[in-house]
């Protein structure tokens, strides 16, 4: 097929041999099938931010790091470069949130290389060798449908661990690869710590896995893995080897009242003692 523009300087400096045909389109990209040697892997091209649907929501770019601080203030003026920087961040997010999950083990496409917004990526193949399905795509029996919810779970807790929400999560940015599903789609991770919304993202991921395999395994749909999940990463009890009982419980703590007296007297006691110092001084 005919080179896409956007994929030519790949080609120029080496890192594919050839095209071979659209994968797909999406509301924040296209992805195509390249030949690098004898492999086969996917070049995805990032829309520009007039071509896309999917906004960036303040919720996910929440504390996301500038290089600089003339990129920060470009970017919150709202100025022609900082649209620019804006959406380089954007792009870059997600490579950084896939060389991350990579390295913690995470299964996500395996990336090796970005350039001129284009991320060059493993392809997720089937059985078959062909690009591997959408979850949405695929049935399942029960047992089957556990055994994925129960895989994806791990890799949701792995990724916590790594420090990243997903934060759009669900059977349409997972592909059922020949070994096991895998997750894909990542622009707008967030750092689990520094986002004030990442409880509130790690829920809706975790419920939309319920909901999808609940579909094929109802016993799952009465399971709260998202609220237990996200307490023990709050008590710092989380790790890879977590097991998970899908139960939880809120915990009530009584307040102490005598507690919250004791410190509204010392703040009035300060208060005081400034006045009574601001007076000494005048």
């Amino acid at each position: 097929m005919k080179t896409p523009p956007r994929l030519q300087p790949l080609l120029e400096e080496g890192l594919i041999d050839s095209v071979v045909r659209q994968l797909m389109s999406g509301k924040e990209a296209m992805v195509f099938v390249v030949r690098v040697g004898d492999e086969t892997r996917c070049a995805k091209i990032y829309k520009e931010a007039t071509q896309r649907s999917f906004r960036q929501a303040v919720d996910y770019t929440e504390n996301r790091k500038t290089k600089n601080s003339r990129e920060a203030r470009a970017m919150a003026k709202g100025t022609k470069f900082g649209r620019q920087a804006q959406e380089a961040a954007w792009q870059s997010a997600e490579v950084d949130a896939l060389y991350r999950l990579a390295a913690a083990g995470v299964r996500v496409p395996r990336p090796y290389n970005f350039l001129d917004g284009v991320l060059l990526m493993e392809l997720v193949a089937d059985e078959h060798g062909d690009a591997a399905p959408r979850l949405n795509d695929v049935l399942f029996t029960a047992e089957e449908a556990r055994t994925h919810h129960q895989t994806l779970l791990m890799e949701v807790v792995r990724m916590l661990c790594a420090g990243i929400v997903h934060g759009d999560l669900s059977e349409f940015n997972i592909l059922m690869a020949a070994d096991g599903p895998v997750i894909i789609d990542l622009p707008q991770a967030v750092d689990a710590a520094g986002n004030n919304h990442a409880q509130r993202m790690l829920l809706r991921d975790v419920e939309n896995l319920r909901n999808f395999f609940g579909g094929f395994a109802p016993d799952l749909l009465n399971s709260q893995y998202g609220p237990e999940i996200w307490s023990l990463y709050e008590q710092g009890l989380l790790s890879n080897d977590t097991v998970l009982t899908g139960q939880y419980k809120r915990q009530h703590k009584a307040v102490d009242l005598e507690g919250v007296m004791r410190e509204i007297d010392d703040a009035v006691d300060e208060e005081h003692a400034r006045r009574l110092r601001m007076q000494q001084g005048s």
